[in-house]
């Protein structure tokens, strides 16, 4: 193998790492913002649990935030929790859920 080759590798490699690693975080992130949610509905235990799980499901339907966000403000609507509120809390999971992550590395 040349050097190019050997680098060409490592930037695989790394981007790999990299794709690894924020879909962790995202996957984190919508966990535990599915948890405060559920707080909010009132629900706890194994029914806060299974609903952060709805949650995680649904940060997968489609590329970025905008699919998280569409499902907790319907779930929220009758809370009086606007889409500012959700916003900043999803903000907040995802800086927990950075430091959750790397801490476990």
């Amino acid at each position: 193998m040349t050097t190019f080759d050997n680098r060409e590798k490592a930037f695989e490699n790394q981007f790999a790492r990299d794709d690894e690693l924020r879909f962790k975080v995202g996957a984190r992130r919508d966990r535990l913002v599915g948890l405060w949610a559920a707080e909010k509905l009132g629900h706890s235990g194994e029914v806060a649990e299974t609903y952060a799980k709805t949650i995680v499901s649904a940060g997968l339907e489609e590329a970025g935030d905008e699919d998280v966000i569409r499902r907790l403000v319907a779930d929220l609507s009758g809370s009086g929790i606007a889409d500012p509120e959700i916003r900043a809390a999803l903000a907040a999971a995802a800086i927990t859920a950075r430091k959750q992550i790397m801490e476990a590395m």
